[in-house]
């Protein structure tokens, strides 16, 4: 037995060591269009993009189609030519609720709600561009059809209001990963951002919360808890959890909102994946430092010469500066967020994309400013060896994988 799997182990070696010759032997031009024709050939799926309190933000109305993503938008990272150009076939819309919103007794939930009826209008608005999506299954039968689906995961759990009978509330409604809290402590948990560690973790309710979410179907989304929150749930979940955008804080040293490597080692162990964040200062430990020198230089600039930002003179300027003086991450330490959690999990298992597009303003890298760009990043896994497979793997596989445990586990209880 063990002659058999050394032997299968060494052919596999040597099929990924011909896959990586031959890539190497292709043209950046090759490699590129070999990127644009995976985009569109698999599902690609995002943890979390922040449209529907973009949405909300905007005034998105259906009769007056304020804020129309169904076609081309003039601000933003996400539309429907941008996303089918990209390959973006199943963005989890983020049910964003502001930390502050969760200090008044209702309100969480009501926003929350809000932003559900929203997105799911702009499905019933523009039905052949969207589809609500509550599974896997969906997802694929969409895809087929050409529609990007919006399944929707809750950033901040203060929409259940210390009632444990709103978790089965929403995911009956459609919610199929929660993020514990944001960026204060809850009810539930406390938050990476907040300094009070209020209960040390998961409160009581917090477990309670856990249990109800693996018993009706709900993916325990890990982003933004405080370190202790990430090891009691390990410890508590049944079903494997994601971090639906987060990174590596390898990079990042001190930064608590990302995963440090022990517990992306965890994660995979429990057949979890953490969905790589674009926003640059979750990609580069250095990019704050390098992003207030620049702006302190254009600010300067611009007060020297009297301009504004709109002047054509000005835009020349800052155009040119920004070549040369470029502040941002960029594509290629996103790959490098993706080559540590596979270094530390043993594998492309563990691993897939949560952008936060919409949600991280404008320090998203060079490679990686909206929807339409993820063959940038295709391009430099395919240009690093990684195999179609793997690829595959990240773009859905894994998180597919995840959610379908889930569902699973939910159906035995």
């Amino acid at each position: 037995m063990k002659t058999r799997i050394l032997l299968a182990i060494f052919g596999l070696s040597l099929i990924n060591m011909a896959c990586e010759t031959t890539r190497k032997e292709l043209s950046d031009d090759e490699l590129m269009s070999k990127a644009k024709e995976l985009v569109q050939q698999y599902i690609i799926v995002d943890g979390h993009v922040d449209l529907p309190y973009r949405m909300e933000q905007g005034g998105f109305m259906v009769q007056q189609k304020v804020l129309n993503v169904s076609v081309g938008a003039s601000d933003g990272n996400f539309d429907f030519p941008r996303a089918k150009e990209g390959g973006l076939d199943a963005p989890f819309m983020s049910i964003y609720i502001p930390a502050q919103y969760q200090q008044v007794p209702g309100y969480a939930k009501k926003f929350a709600d809000s932003l559900i009826n929203m997105t799911k209008q702009l499905a019933d608005t523009y039905p052949d561009e969207f589809a609500i999506a509550y599974s896997p299954d969906d997802v694929e039968q969409h895809f087929k059809a050409g529609k990007i689906s919006l399944p929707m995961g809750m950033e901040n759990g203060a929409p259940l209001e210390g009632d444990i009978a709103l978790v089965e509330y929403f995911q009956k409604a459609g919610i199929r990963y929660v993020t514990l809290t944001h960026g204060r402590d809850n009810k539930i948990c406390d938050s990476s951002y907040d300094t009070t560690r209020t209960h040390g973790g998961l409160s009581e309710y917090g477990r309670q919360v856990i249990s109800e979410m693996n018993r009706v179907g709900i993916m325990v989304d890990i982003s933004h808890v405080s370190d202790d929150t990430f090891w009691q749930v390990m410890e508590l979940s049944k079903a494997p959890a994601i971090a639906s955008h987060s990174s590596v804080r390898h990079f990042t040293p001190g930064f608590e909102r990302n995963m440090n490597d022990e517990m992306i080692k965890k994660l995979g162990e429990n057949d979890g994946v953490i969905m790589i964040n674009f926003g640059s200062s979750f990609l580069d430990g250095e990019y704050r430092a390098r992003r207030a020198a620049y702006d302190e230089h254009v600010i300067n600039w611009l007060a020297d010469n009297e301009l504004t930002r709109d002047d054509p003179k000005a835009k020349t300027y800052i155009e040119e500066y920004t070549k040369n003086n470029d502040p941002w991450s960029n594509v290629q330490k996103v790959a490098d967020h993706i080559d540590r959690v596979v270094e530390l999990t043993g594998g492309t298992d563990n691993v897939g994309f949560g952008s936060d597009f919409d949600g991280v303003g404008d320090s998203l890298p060079t490679g990686l400013k909206d929807v339409s760009t993820y063959p940038n990043l295709i391009y430099e896994l395919l240009k690093r060896g990684y195999s179609d497979e793997d690829i595959a793997k990240m773009c859905y596989k894994n998180v597919f994988r995840v959610w379908r445990e889930v569902e699973e586990i939910a159906s035995r209880s």
